[in-house]
């Protein structure tokens, strides 16, 4: 059960913004298995010059399209795992204009006690929810 926040420049409309929400969830659907319902996306639009992102030394020139994308998830996938989900990412971004030097990816591990999906009790822990196999 990732949740996804998603950090993007102003300018793009409501289609591009709902394309892109839903290659990031089918990349996931894919590579890791997840169930399609298993969809917790916060999309933040953000006007010109609140998200900076360099190349990090890399050697790259990121444009005004940056998509900065945090996945929040359990611990226990292999880095091979973690690095299928960025290309699949990056790849599926492409095939709707995002260019992959403008694809940054942040990855956040916790434990199932970490969630709540409401009503204030960690489901995960009181067997409400079954803990997804990784």
């Amino acid at each position: 059960m990732p949740l996804v926040r998603i950090d993007i420049n102003s300018g793009r409309g409501a289609a591009e913004l709902e394309a892109i929400s839903n290659r990031i969830h089918g990349a996931i659907v894919d590579e890791y298995g997840i169930p399609p319902r298993d969809l917790f996306h916060i999309l933040t639009e953000h006007p010109a010059g609140q998200i900076r992102a360099q190349d990090a030394g890399l050697g790259f020139e990121r444009s005004g399209g940056v998509v900065m994308i945090q996945i929040f998830t359990q611990t226990g996938r292999s880095q091979e795992s973690k690095n299928a989900l960025f290309a699949r990412i990056a790849s599926e971004l492409e095939q709707v204009g995002v260019s992959g030097e403008d694809v940054f990816i942040g990855y956040v591990e916790n434990s199932p006690g970490d969630w709540s999906f409401g009503y204030g009790r960690a489901q995960y822990v009181t067997g409400e929810l079954g803990v997804p196999a990784l």
